[in-house]
């Protein structure tokens, strides 16, 4: 099989990538020939469509030998073996990666300009290049996006030799290929039109998904832009039935709106009538500044000007809102909770962080419901001592053989009723509660 063009490739790659559809994914093209071939599975998938920008950190005298990786995010990947053999220093990588992030940093603007790169914690990544010969670039790859947060990592490309596709499935979830011939000499003998990307055609393509909106299979609801202040911070919006509250869910550190546990949660909720908005509560780049992560009171902050945005959309005025938050998302739900005038009917904290909003507890008065995995021993104690400080009407529930992540079978079901039940109770309509 031979392609016409990288777009002819991307079509046929596509039709063999069509069982993900309906997951959470991200389509991801390795710039700058990838990205043609990436847009066309982006359009067949209804995903996202970004690039990954990775760089190799090379040997200083051997710099054909990868020792590691970088990527965007401070994302640095370093294989030790290679540095014990070849005696690296750490004053030598620091030097390379340095170099190298320069080199990335100016990649990723050129080709994104000031949009924000499309997170992956949870989602599927699926990788996507023109062709693989070696195969070093597409295994950094898939590093870095794993440790960028991807829950599952799928590496495909039109045409690789059986050797690359092998060494891939050590980084790689999936490895899909088209064509694996054994005598491999160049990726441009599978091409008729092999013509260069420009950085051009990379930028045309990547505003032009973005243009096309998000995917037609989204969830239900819609994509919103949210003004909190200066920031803007993206959303995703689901509507309440009659008189029904809205539940506003606040993720823990290194997460994102698209956590997998809170769409889970929110999805159950959304089954019972309330309304549900998932959303970040930083911006990319606030988000490079680990300090913003546990800025409780910065991200209560946002919880609150979420709030007041969401009172002034249309229709939405008196909705009663709730607050569902996970680790450090829930130590600003509760924070935000205890604000005077804080406008809410009640909380919800999933393996919460209370500890740090201990000193904003005792003013709590939203009805709240703490849940904590029986096996989460450290925040199960945290818990105990947060639930001493509530003056408000709380109650502690501990769910049996669940750890911090309640990643066992059944546990996170348990959490998603807990918190429907609660949140039905208060936020229903006043007749309904009644």
């Amino acid at each position: 099989m031979s392609f016409t063009d990288r777009s002819d490739a991307g079509r046929r790659l596509a039709s063999q990538l069509l069982h993900l559809r309906g997951e959470d994914v991200v389509v991801l093209g390795l710039p700058r020939g990838g990205v043609p071939v990436a847009a066309e599975v982006a359009r067949a998938l209804n995903a996202p469509l970004d690039v990954i920008v990775v760089r190799k950190l090379g040997v200083p005298f051997q710099p054909e030998l990868g020792m590691g990786a970088i990527g965007e995010g401070d994302v640095r990947i370093v294989n030790p073996e290679v540095v014990a053999i070849t005696h690296v220093t750490d004053a030598e990588i620091a030097a390379v990666e340095k170099r190298e992030r320069a080199e990335l940093d100016r990649r990723a603007r050129r080709f994104r300009g000031d949009r924000r790169r499309t997170p992956l914690p949870g989602r599927t990544a699926v990788i996507i290049d023109d062709g693989i010969a070696t195969g070093s670039t597409a295994r950094a790859a898939c590093q870095v996006a794993k440790a960028q947060g991807a829950a599952r990592v799928v590496m495909a490309a039109p045409v690789a030799p059986p050797s690359a596709c092998a060494a891939l499935a050590a980084d790689a979830d999936e490895v899909i290929c088209l064509e694996t011939p054994r005598h491999f000499m160049a990726i441009g003998e599978w091409y008729q039109d092999f013509s260069q990307t420009s950085d051009a055609e990379v930028i045309s393509l990547l505003r032009a998904a973005e243009e096309e909106g998000p995917p037609a299979e989204a969830p239900r609801g819609g994509e919103v832009v949210i003004a909190a202040g200066a920031a803007r911070l993206a959303g995703h919006l689901s509507t309440p039935g009659t008189g029904a509250g809205i539940v506003l869910f606040a993720h823990g550190s290194g997460s994102s709106r698209h956590s997998p546990r809170n769409r889970f949660v929110a999805d159950v909720l959304a089954d019972a009538g309330l309304g549900t908005l998932l959303f970040d509560l930083l911006t990319t780049e606030e988000e490079r500044d680990r300090a913003n992560v546990f800025d409780i009171g910065l991200l209560a902050g946002r919880l609150g000007a979420v709030t007041q945005w969401l009172h002034a959309q249309p229709g939405l005025a008196g909705a009663r809102v709730g607050y569902f938050g996970a680790s450090t998302g829930a130590a600003a739900a509760l924070w935000a909770a205890a604000e005077p005038g804080g406008d809410v009917a009640a909380v919800v904290s999933r393996g919460g962080r209370p500890d740090l909003a201990m000193q904003r507890l005792a003013e709590v008065r939203a009805p709240t419901l703490l849940i904590v995995g029986a096996l989460d021993d450290v925040v199960l104690g945290m818990n105990r001592e947060a639930q001493a400080q509530l003056r408000c009407e709380n109650r502690l529930a501990v769910v049996p053989g669940a750890g911090h992540l309640f990643e066992e079978p059944g546990t996170l079901d348990r959490v998603a009723a807990l918190a429907r039940a609660w949140f039905t109770r208060f936020l229903a309509p006043a007749h309904a509660r009644a």
